[in-house]
């Protein structure tokens, strides 16, 4: 599928929703009626049934500039509504999806291609793809989760370096922060996404999907809190019956000495 007014295209790889944005000539910045498509598109691929796994990425080797500066200049750029109800000035960096995402990263994740690769859970990179704040040099502040969320997945003090100075980080030194979780080589960024959110598919759903949501709802309560959302949780996993037909499956056969689970 395409969208030749929006510039975001999506496509099926079985149970994986490729979601591209095309805007090459600007190194895919964003700008307002890209952001309402993507986070459109985001939308879409989360009520999706068939969909099992999201990856975001960029056309052309180039993951996301940010938002687009022209566009802003000209006063048609993302818009930053202080009503946190409302899309996120780069689309989908407000929502709260159920569906695994990773951002499969080639070239620039910058400024605002940051925020979406963060907000992404996964990150699959080129060795040679370079993250940073690069909108330091330009006054424009992270208004997409970037302070946020880069200081609770990287740490603060590893968040600091590249909010303060805006420097560019690639290869071991991005994975050594823990912006990267998988480094590949240049061009297979993609595909390793596709395959990575292909076994993320093949997993019973609800555990999964429910561990998920335990990991990001334990931020806004205490330890016990925290303890007893991931119990309720686990617990209805458990009553759906899914455990049940994993531990027969496990029993039958399947599983063992480190082969699939089938």
């Amino acid at each position: 599928m395409a969208d030749e007014t929006t510039t975001i295209r999506t496509n099926d790889h079985g149970p994986v929703r490729v979601i591209t944005i095309d805007r090459p000539h600007v190194r895919n910045a964003v700008d307002r009626p890209t952001a309402a498509a993507l986070h459109d598109a985001c939308a879409a691929a989360d009520a999706d049934d068939a969909v099992r796994a999201i990856v975001l990425t960029g056309a052309d080797g180039v993951f996301c500039a940010g938002a687009d500066l022209h566009s802003v200049a000209d006063d048609r750029g993302p818009q930053v509504h202080l009503d946190m109800s409302r899309q996120g000035p780069m689309g989908p960096t407000r929502m709260t999806v159920t569906t695994p995402t990773i951002a499969a990263v080639e070239g620039y994740a910058v400024a605002g291609g940051l925020e979406l690769a963060m907000w992404c859970d996964l990150r699959v990179a080129a060795d040679d793809a370079v993250f940073g704040v690069f909108c330091r040099r330009w006054g424009v502040p992270l208004v997409d989760g970037g302070t946020v969320r880069l200081t609770r997945m990287i740490g603060q003090s590893h968040a600091l370096d590249l909010i303060l100075t805006g420097r560019g980080v690639s290869g071991e030194e991005a994975r050594m922060m823990g912006v990267v979780n998988r480094l590949c080589a240049p061009g297979e960024a993609l595909a390793v996404a596709v395959e990575l959110g292909t076994q993320l598919a093949g997993f019973p759903q609800r555990c999964m999907r429910s561990d998920r949501q335990s990991a990001y709802e334990q931020w806004d309560l205490d330890i016990d809190e925290a303890m007893a959302n991931e119990t309720r949780l686990g617990r209805e996993v458990i009553d759906s019956g899914e455990t049940r037909d994993g531990a027969a499956r496990f029993a039958a056969g399947a599983g063992r000495h480190g082969s699939p689970a089938g």
